[in-house]
Order: C-alpha cells, then structure tokens, then sequence
C-alpha cells in the first residue's frame, strides 16, 4: 500500500483498497495472496487515488483526486469479484457520459447541462474529483458522494455554473445511472470542494419523518436534503460566511456578495470567509447522536484574501492560478466544536444573540469545569477570548479529578506513563546532545523538538 491511503474496506473475504498511483487492488484476507489489481486512474493526466473504496453490494465505488491538476471527473463501479470496471460515470460532460437521462425518474438536469453550464470545453479539465467519503441506503439502493472544485481557480477561464462540481451525486451503484443532483456553490470562486461526508438519517423536518442527508460544506452552510428527492429543506450558514447573504430557498441557489466573486480582472480580494480551508475540513468528519438528534462537527474560524491569474494546463501538473493567504476569523479563534439542531438549521442551545459579557460568564463557567481535567493532563490555555481550552495529553500533577472518573483516570495515566518517561524526556536529550555537537547553522533539529508539542491534544465534551 502506499503512504497515502485513506483506508481499505473488507468485502466477499477480501481486503481492498487504493494505490496512489491510480490502482485499485484486492488480497486475500486469509492469505494475503493478491485476487486482483485494476488500473484505474491516469497520473499522466494528474489522476491519483488515495480515497478509500466503497462497496455497495457487488460493487466496488472508487474516484480520483485531481481537482488542481484539470482532470475530468469521474466515479467507477468495478465488480467486487474479479475487478472488472463494470461502468464509468463522469461528474460533467454530455448526458452519456455523466450517466444522465434527464426527465426519467428524480433527475431533473436539463440536457447535457454537464456541457451547457461550461464555455467550449472547458469542462474536459474541469475538475469535480470524488476523493472523499460514499455513503449508501440499502433501501433505496442508491449511493450519494461529493464532488471537487473546479479548475482553474481563475473562474474566468471557466463561465458559467459548472456543473455538477462542488455538487452531491445519488447514483444506483448496479449501473453508475444518475438519480439526482445538487449544487452547493455553483461556479466555485473560492476552491469550496463539497467533498465531506454525507450522513444520512431519517428524521423529523417541518413536522414530517423525512429520510434526509445532511451536509457541512466547505462554504460554511449546513445543508438538509430529502435523499429521495434531492429536495433542499434547509440550509443555513453554520460559520462565519461573508462570500453569500444566504441560500435562495426556493431555488436553493446562493445569494452571492458580488463584491467577493474572484477572477483575473478583479485583482486581489479581500476578507473572504470561510478561507479554502472550508467552514469544514472535508477530512475532519461530522457525527451524528442517534440520542440526543444532534449532529457535531468541528468548524473553522478562518478567512482569506484571493487573488486569481490566468494559467494554462499541462497535463499531469498543478493547474490552479491563485494567491490565496488566509488568516483567523472574526473572534481572534481559529475554530470551534459545535452541536448542530439539523431539522432547526440551529447550533444546539442557540437562544438568539448573546451579549459579550454573558458568552464570558458561560465561557469561565466551562474553563472551571475543563481545569478539573487540566489538573490531570496539563492545561495549556484557558482563555475568555480565545473561547478555547487545550488539554495537552502529558501528565503534570497528580491532583484528583473531581469530575473524571477513577477508570477514565487510571486509563488516563497508564497510556501516559507508557511512553512519557521514554518519549518527553528523550526527546530533551537528543535535542540538547545534537545542538552541543552540531554548529549553529544545523540547530533548527533542536529548535524544531523544543518549539514542538509533545503528545496530542485531549478534547472532552459533553453531548
């Protein structure tokens, strides 16, 4: 397997999973004997692979990474048996290629819109890879995933809508044959992929059980479909987002700031938010609590500055033509942890605007409780303003833990004794030992070890 590989999945006794370098193999997973290896993807177009495989009955759903290099996107059924590529489906493109027949069933594109919605050819470089997470309902038979940015950054090099990048998908997986589909940001002026996780769940939205998918783009908005109809229920900004005034409901097109819209002639633009790091990482995944009906993600507090310019594609090289520095949001917080009411398009417990002296009383109120762990793993910060409280995972007092448990303490305590008296102070020796032997111009080892944290980060929340 190559070293970057987001995960194997195990079907019809074997293990299967992606190479890097465009294949897609299966072992035995008794012996380990490899059953088969089908190529898939082509680098020389820019085509890598590193996403986890899906299996949805006897198919095996892979797709690309390759939004920055102006690949055609594309998602592939092969069969779990022998590794046959039984279809290929294309995210843009004519209506053959996207597996499209618009009027039949739930798909209700207009014909070849894969092709209308882009000038010339653009779309054959166009970007809308599939290198994120698939989810399937068994009962409707139907797989769901997000797709890519567009390339190039440059948007005036692409007119139009774009579609279907930066777009939810619904394919049968028996025959790749598209369902429905759903834009979040149409012509994508800040590399917004859409390629985060899709929970599906059957829920209660306006008064109705409704089998729904819910979504936390990269454009800051949380988004409620109907997974049977690809109906927009809601859809409400769950970050701090200042490149739309909304989403149209009826619609369900954003309402842009045309004063944020990016391009070569609009020169360098400034305060756009969320930044390309998304309102959401797409590798940061949501939760779901059957228990308390909320979903929890983990959000970004950044904006940028986006300045686009023309560039020309090489096949198999970077294909994007921006400068796009970014830095933290309003707040002075780089992100938050939240709990999301779906059906509310609401963060649990919101109770309207809260005044700046109150947010500080809640926010000491919550430091107090989190010290209690902090005198178990050192506490690194716990400030009002930073609304934030780390929890480095190395042991610094032995104090009690009134309000963590003698198991979750002990269990605490031996994982970091297993490694704190071999690691934390090693690390200090070889530093110190290497900057005496070393002249100053190679020190940056030592430096790097004594500017590093050691051990991760422990974060406890309440549901």
């Amino acid at each position: 397997m190559t070293r970057f590989n987001r995960g194997a999945v195990y079907a019809d006794g074997k293990i299967i999973y992606n190479l890097l370098d465009g294949h897609t193999v299966a072992i035995d997973a008794i012996t380990g004997r490899e059953v088969w290896k089908t190529q898939i993807g082509d680098m020389q177009q820019g085509e890598t692979t590193p996403m986890a495989p899906f299996v949805a009955g006897n198919r095996v759903i892979v797709g690309p990474s390759g939004g920055e290099f102006g690949i055609w996107g594309w998602v592939k059924g092969l069969d779990v048996a022998t590794g046959r590529i039984l279809w290929t489906a294309h995210n843009m493109g004519p209506d053959s290629s996207m597996l499209a027949r618009p009027g039949h069933g739930r798909y209700t594109g207009e014909a070849n819109i894969g092709v209308s919605s882009w000038e010339g050819d653009s779309w054959r470089r166009g970007g809308a890879p599939v290198w994120g997470w698939i989810s399937y309902d068994p009962q409707l038979d139907v797989i769901y995933f997000g797709t890519g940015n567009p390339g190039p950054y440059n948007t005036e090099q692409r007119p139009g809508e774009n579609k279907w990048t930066n777009s939810v998908l619904a394919r049968r997986p028996g025959d790749g044959s598209l369902v429905w589909a759903y834009q979040f940001t149409p012509h994508d002026s800040w590399d917004y992929d859409s390629n985060a996780e899709m929970i599906l769940v059957d829920m209660v939205v306006g008064g109705r059980m409704r089998k729904v998918l819910v979504h936390f783009d990269k454009n800051g908005f949380a988004y409620t479909l109907d997974r049977v109809t690809g109906e927009l229920l809601v859809a409400e900004p769950f970050a701090n987002v200042t490149w739309a005034k909304g989403i149209n409901k009826r619609t369900g097109l954003p309402i842009f700031d045309t004063t944020k819209m990016t391009g070569a002639s609009r020169g360098n633009v400034k305060d756009i938010c969320p930044s390309l790091e998304g309102g959401k990482s797409p590798a940061s995944p949501s939760a779901y609590s059957p228990r308390t009906g909320l979903f929890y993600t983990a959000m970004n507090n950044l904006c940028m500055n986006f300045e686009a310019a023309p560039v020309t594609r090489i096949a198999g090289t970077p294909y994007i033509g921006a400068t796009t520095p970014y830095y933290v949001g309003p707040g002075g917080n780089g992100g938050e942890f939240i709990a999301w009411d779906a059906a509310r398009a609401a963060r649990s417990g919101d109770q309207g605007e809260v005044s700046r002296v109150e947010r500080q009383r809640r926010h000491r109120r919550r430091c107090r409780l989190l010290r209690h762990v902090g005198r178990l793993v050192q506490g690194r910060r716990c400030q009002v303003g930073a609304r934030v409280v780390e929890v480095q995972s190395r042991l610094r007092c032995r104090r009690r833990a009134d309000l963590v448990s003698r198991t979750r303490r002990e269990a605490v305590r031996r994982g970091v004794r297993r490694h704190r008296r071999r690691l934390v102070p090693a690390v200090r020796r070889r530093a110190v030992r290497r900057s005496r032997r070393r002249p100053a111009a190679r020190r940056f080892r030592a430096d790097l070890a004594r500017h590093t944290s050691q051990g991760g980060i422990v974060w406890i929340f309440g549901l």
